[in-house]
């Protein structure tokens, strides 16, 4: 089996990789058989010379590899036919920007496999930047209150050189006392949960943090069962809202009252209530004025993020009444963070963790025949045709929707 670890191509540029010069020689130490090959890349967090280093060839040809592993979207001009990739397709959810992209992966005859769809039986999924994007969206969100209340300045995590710079910085300041809610039970709000944690900020249960007033700042963390309620007043369960949620409303507004900060670390699901609508953000009970939305779901259970925010320029103001984009440090705006590649801010730690996923997770499924069905659960196209498990998508590809 030949391997070969893609250059990324996608603008703006991606600097992370799958797998460190490090993790491919413990991969190489597992299976001696494997071969593996780098393309050349000036981007890259690892260097060139780095991965030659490390014992593996550099090149600019990857025609004869079996296997091609990468992060983001290939661009269609450069997909090889015939191949094997893994990378973030963008395609599962039907998104129309790349539609084109599954189009010529079908008439290339490639199999795809997502990361996406790199999942357990029971449909969670085992690999992700989702750690990385809850501690830098955490970090982005003190930073803009810093910021905006000219408290502290906070560098950008881009600046810096990983995880440990990252926090070294967050002891430099103090928070005023604010109260957070965080939402969410999966790696994004435990990374942002890493993030609170370090700066010593106390959880309170979610009774204690809707009833009392504290004199240091406190967070909350919540789950789809806090946030939301049946509508009939019955006790919610939490497997049944993921199956239908239409039975339920949101209980957000209880916290949105206490809440000073907060971060969005949730997954949402289609048909699932709005966490706080705009008709919710110009309420006078309404007290959230910072939103550090990690999740990024644009018009959607957020209100106040109207649209994605970049790294270059990372915050903005969103004034509830006028429902319209302003200055940050406009007095009546509540501040949005919403970044939406978050994990790109720290390439080396986010690929170093990435590659432990997926040594472990993926890679003993090419030797072991795929006894856990890993790769037959991942891959989304075959000779040109969608897969049973994809073939909901044969609309979007046909340009039906």
């Amino acid at each position: 089996m030949r391997f070969g670890i893609i250059r990324e191509r996608k603008n703006p540029p991606d600097r992370r990789v799958v797998f460190s010069p490090q993790k491919l020689q413990e991969f190489k130490q597992k299976y001696p058989d494997a071969s593996i090959i780098v393309e050349s890349s000036d981007i890259r967090v690892f260097s060139d010379k780095e991965y030659e280093d490390a014992g593996f060839k550099v090149t600019n040809d990857l025609s004869d590899c079996d296997v091609l592993l990468g992060v983001k979207e290939v661009p269609v001009d450069y997909l090889i036919p015939n191949k094997k990739y893994f990378f973030f397709s963008h395609t599962i959810k039907k998104q129309p920007y790349n539609r084109k992209l599954l189009q010529a992966i079908l008439e290339k005859k490639i199999d795809l496999l997502d990361h996406e769809t790199i999942i357990k039986e029971n449909g969670a999924r085992l690999i992700g930047f989702g750690r990385y994007a809850g501690l830098v969206g955490a970090y982005n969100g003190f930073r803009a209150i810093g910021l905006k209340e000219d408290l502290y300045e906070l560098p950008k995590v881009e600046t810096l050189a990983d995880l440990d710079e990252m926090k070294n910085e967050l002891d430099k300041i103090t928070l005023p006392n604010i109260k957070i809610t965080l939402s969410g039970s999966g790696k994004v709000a435990y990374g942002a949960k890493e993030v609170l944690d370090h700066l010593g900020v106390k959880q309170v249960s979610d009774a204690l943090y809707l009833t009392s007033k504290f004199t240091e700042p406190v967070y909350c963390l919540i789950d789809v069962m806090e946030y939301n309620k049946r509508s009939d007043g019955k006790v919610g369960d939490k497997f049944a809202f993921y199956k239908d949620p239409s039975s339920y409303i949101s209980n957000f507004m209880p916290y949105a009252k206490e809440t000073d900060f907060f971060i969005a670390g949730h997954f949402y699901g289609d048909g699932a209530p709005y966490l706080f609508t705009r008709e919710d953000a110009k309420k006078k009970e309404f007290n959230i004025k910072y939103v550090a939305d990690i999740s990024c779901d644009v018009n959607g259970p957020v209100a106040s993020t109207i649209r994605p925010s970049t790294i270059a320029d990372p915050i903005y103001g969103y004034d509830p009444i006028t429902e319209n984009e302003v200055d940050f440090k406009n007095e009546n705006s509540i501040t949005v963070m919403a970044v939406d590649n978050l994990p790109c801010e720290l390439p080396k730690d986010a690929s170093e963790g990435f590659g432990d996923m997926f040594l472990e997770h993926v890679i003993p499924a090419f030797y072991n025949n795929d006894t856990n069905g890993i790769l037959d659960r991942a891959q989304m196209t075959s000779n040109g045709k969608l897969t049973e498990r994809y073939s909901y998508l044969q609309d979007y590809v046909d340009g039906k929707e």
